[in-house]
């Protein structure tokens, strides 16, 4: 059904709002129904306002005092209102015109529809909706509970309200296809899918608000159950679609690996050795492999992936490492360095900054195939990039990347039908059950020990009032020896302000602590300073090094053993846990000081007490999970790749056993529900389904 004919015949619908909802994605009127609420208001009863409490929505209706127009710093209008329960309102306007003033006469009936302030002398609510009721008038209470939209510009509620009851009712009579098979269906005691969409547009006004807005409700259920089915299905689709490329065989040669085992002062972990195990099996197939490879900071995840870059190039092809900053792109360089010229192993490194002469040289090289291995950032997948034979992928911090990202740099590797194995690792430890369900397309493995000799790091909260004492504990540790790092963080999402704000307190700290050298590093300095700053700090004669969250992957300093981070409460646990993995890399006491500003929200305590508590970096996840989604864990929500209508993966983990068999059921029985299934709930996202 072409967009036109669906929506023929509605007033008010001409090629300009076709156009709209065609930038919107909706091509049906089945897509408006799929365009689901986000939040509701209750219009379908009247409130006493002796029975209101504050911050709660809710209508009113009463008589009109008096209204008045004040002068002032800022001119307003104000409505004072009673109901006879006991209790006055006051409605302020800060934006209104001479008619409105004028329509709020003495003695009529107001209704009013807003949040309920306290003000100085009565309740309050600042611009309600709201509608004068004149002599013998009767309004209509809502006959069920009011739904809110996620709408674009220029299209207001109402409007959208209207044509999804227009909508509604053309499907009353035609029953919507069902792709969940009867089976299934009937097991969960899942109603239809129409009363499940008519349920969620138009609740009854008895039902739970609080219920509605926790999804908890059954009608929810089923439509949640559907939308994680379609995105396990589109992963699965992906993983069936790999099971038919080919991929260049690596075989399992040990002259490389063995030589650079033995320049390792120190021997593998088991669970290093198990990783390693799989990664070489899945490369010596001719399938891609694609693998997640989850460790906790400082499990030894790089030593890992240059055990695949070996195999691959043993077996005379490229190797690619894209990483999601410079800086951690400079640090694995210097370390892959460290390792491959011993091994006469051609490496470069590839920044968007470099020079145009000595890129045209690198990118000349990589072609031909003279370099073997290249790191980088996103500058790897840009246009001008290509390959002479690229046959492994590691991409880092998968979470910081968008799925078309990844995809973008595998794709610059296909050549004659084949396609390079992808590792992808994160040092963002990601609960299985997520892992399982967000990344349904690859295989897991996990780090799950940290290498011997590494000691636990002790946090603690200070607040910023006793900056004083940390100083003194700054200087007691230099001067025995160690060093520190102090991080800056800022509200703004500014790296030009959070670069200020480094400078500033590198200022500050040059002339607290006159006998030591303190260093500055911060994301807008060139590529060569950061490499030199870093080296300096790395050697030891930079004692204190003041810098932003670029620090906060990849950097490696053993003799680094206290980290000051400033407002920690700005951060999110994960990226927390991160940062403090720079200190506890050697074998003495390390701190970490998490210095606040006071007041801090209940939750933010919460967060706080949780980096203190648990050094388990899957444990600290969880919590963030709990507290701020999987979008920020995962990343995806700068991508839009996991933006589900209604699903969630962490609140709605209990359904995911039966999604994931509901989904083995569909592929061997009932594959053509699966096409269907994925236009419904990901249309035009299912680039995350391609390759």
């Amino acid at each position: 059904m072409s967009l036109t004919n669906d929506f023929a015949g509605i007033k008010g619908i001409g090629p300009k709002l076709l156009e709209k909802l065609s930038q919107m994605g909706i091509n049906s009127g089945l897509d408006v129904l799929f365009r689901l609420p986000r939040n509701y208001q209750d219009r379908t009863r009247i409130y006493p306002l002796r029975d209101v409490q504050i911050g709660y929505e809710v209508q009113i209706e009463g008589e009109i005092l008096s209204a008045q127009i004040l002068e002032g710093k800022r001119r307003m209008l104000l409505c004072h209102i009673t109901d006879g329960s006991g209790k006055a309102l006051t409605a302020r306007f800060f934006h209104f015109n001479q008619m409105q003033y004028q329509q709020m006469q003495k003695g009529l009936k107001i209704r009013c529809f807003g949040e309920i302030h306290a003000g100085k002398q009565n309740l309050e609510m600042v611009h309600p909706e709201y509608r004068i009721i004149h002599a013998d008038a009767k309004l209509e209470l809502a006959t069920h509970l009011t739904p809110l939209y996620s709408l674009p510009e220029g299209l207001g509620q109402n409007r959208w309200r209207s044509l999804v009851d227009i909508i509604m009712a053309r499907f009353e009579h035609s029953p919507l296809p069902e792709y969940l098979p009867d089976e299934i269906r009937q097991n969960a005691s899942f109603p239809t899918l129409f009363e499940a969409l008519k349920f969620v547009h138009h609740p009854p006004p008895d039902v739970s608000l609080q219920q509605l807005l926790a999804c908890s409700h059954p009608m929810q259920k089923r439509l949640i159950f559907e939308e994680l089915l379609a995105h396990r299905l589109s992963l699965r689709q992906l993983r069936q679609q790999q099971q038919h490329i080919i991929a260049p065989t690596l075989a399992q040669y040990q002259k490389l690996s063995q030589a650079l085992l033995e320049q390792l002062p120190f021997a593998l972990t088991n669970a290093q050795t198990r990783v390693i195990k799989d990664i070489r099996t899945d490369l010596a197939g001719p399938k891609p492999m694609l693998r997640l490879l989850e460790g906790d900071v400082g499990s030894g995840k790089t030593l890992v992936a240059l055990m695949a870059i070996l195999q691959a190039v043993e077996s005379g092809y490229q190797a690619a490492i894209m990483a999601p900053t410079e800086i951690l792109a400079e640090q694995h360089y210097l370390n892959f360095t460290r390792y491959l010229d011993t091994l006469k192993i051609p490496l470069a490194q590839l920044a968007s900054k470099l020079p145009s002469a000595e890129k045209k040289g690198i990118l000349e090289a990589l072609y031909e195939g003279n370099i073997k291995v290249i790191v980088g950032t996103h500058a790897l997948f840009q246009e001008g990039v290509a390959f002479h034979n690229l046959a492994l992928v590691i991409i880092d911090e998968q979470h910081r990347f968008g799925v078309e990202q990844r995809l973008a740099l595998q794709k610059k590797g296909q050549k004659q039908g084949m396609q390079p194995h992808q590792l992808i690792m994160t040092a963002t430890p990601i609960p299985r059950t997520l892992a399982m369900t967000a990344y349904a397309d690859l295989d897991l493995s996990i780090i799950d020990e940290l290498p011997p000799g590494r000691t636990p790091i002790q946090t603690v909260l200070i607040p910023d009032s006793r900056r004083d004492d940390i100083i003194e504990r700054v200087k007691a540790a230099c001067e025995s020896g160690r060093q520190a790092y102090w991080v800056c963080t800022l509200i703004e999402e500014s790296e030009t302000l959070s670069c200020q704000a480094a400078e500033q307190a590198s200022e500050n700290l040059k002339a607290e602590l006159p006998n030591l050298h303190v260093g500055l590093i911060h994301g807008r300095m060139k590529a060569a300073e950061k490499t030199a700053i870093m080296s300096a700090f790395k050697a030891g004669t930079i004692n204190v090094l003041v810098a932003t969250t670029v620090i906060e992957v990849g950097v490696d300093v053993p003799n680094a053993s206290l980290m000051i981070i400033e407002n920690p409460e700005r951060l999110g646990l994960s990226q927390l846990h991160q940062l403090r993995g720079r200190v506890g890399r050697g074998s003495t006491a390390s701190f970490c000081v998490l210095l606040y500003h006071h007041p801090l929200s209940p939750t933010t305590q919460e967060r706080l007490k949780v980096i203190r508590d648990y050094t388990d970096g899957f444990k600290i996840a969880e919590k963030d999970l709990e507290l701020r989604g999987p979008g920020e864990v995962l990343g995806t929500r700068q991508t839009g790749d996991m933006s589900f209508r209604i699903a969630s993966i962490v609140r709605d983990q209990q359904l995911l056993p039966q999604v994931q068999s509901a989904s083995e059921l569909i592929l061997t029985q009932y594959a053509d529900y699966i096409k269907p299934l994925l236009e419904r709930w990901i249309g035009l996202a299912q680039v995350y389904g391609r390759v």
